[in-house]
């Protein structure tokens, strides 16, 4: 289960339950932030799709790299290298978590997810159902972390931008039990046709887990 916890975790699942402690708090919406926070959402709202490397690194000192390709909205796929076994398939009402070397595959509400944000529609840090807990401005990088309103014991979210020009990073997950993951995306390319059928290829049949 650690193993399956810190994977989902990493792919913007949140599948932790809140533990004991105290939610991140909510930050002063100034209008200098507010500025920066309506910076950020126009420059994701821009973008419709997006293929990148990326490596991947825990404060549990594991590590492990893939690919991930994403189709605003409702699309992402996130394919691990080996000796990693896992794929990760979003298709619009479910994200389905591919565990090739246990053969099993669970569905977990997409809405449920870290990874709503990133596929939905419209951006927007403010409209309540993200709670901002972080922004920072500093030596050309833009930081803004959020937990959701619903639930902000489950885990917080960092996106990290470079300014000028505008570009998404990384994005940092620290789950509900502290565990801080760190995803870089690397060569990245924004904003080229990917068929839907590179969302759907070679997602194996396997047994469904409902626990």
């Amino acid at each position: 289960m650690k193993r399956l916890f810190f994977l989902i975790a990493v792919l913007l699942i949140a599948l932790a339950q809140p533990v004991k402690g105290h939610a991140a708090t909510a930050i002063d919406v100034t209008p200098e932030v507010e500025k920066g926070l309506k910076k950020a959402e126009a420059y994701l709202e821009e973008i419709k799709t997006m293929q990148a490397d990326f490596l991947q690194i825990s404060s549990t000192g594991e590590t492990s790299s893939g690919e991930l390709w994403l189709a605003r909205p409702n699309n992402l796929r996130i394919e691990y290298k080996p000796p990693t076994p896992i794929l990760i398939v979003a298709n619009g009402e479910y994200l389905s978590y591919v565990d090739t070397e246990l053969k099993q595959v669970n569905h977990i509400p997409l809405e449920d997810t870290p990874a709503a944000f990133l596929l939905r529609d419209d951006f927007s840090f403010t409209d309540g159902e993200l709670t901002v807990t972080g922004f920072e401005r500093r030596a050309n990088t833009m930081r803004i972390s959020v937990v959701q309103s619903k639930d902000p014991l489950a885990g917080e979210l960092t996106l990290v931008f470079t300014e000028n020009p505008m570009i998404l990073r990384k994005w940092v997950i620290k789950d509900a039990q502290g565990v801080v993951t760190d995803l870089t995306l690397v060569n990245a390319r924004f904003d080229f046709p990917i068929p839907e059928q590179r969302f759907l290829e070679r997602i194996p049949n396997f047994v469904t887990d409902g626990n």
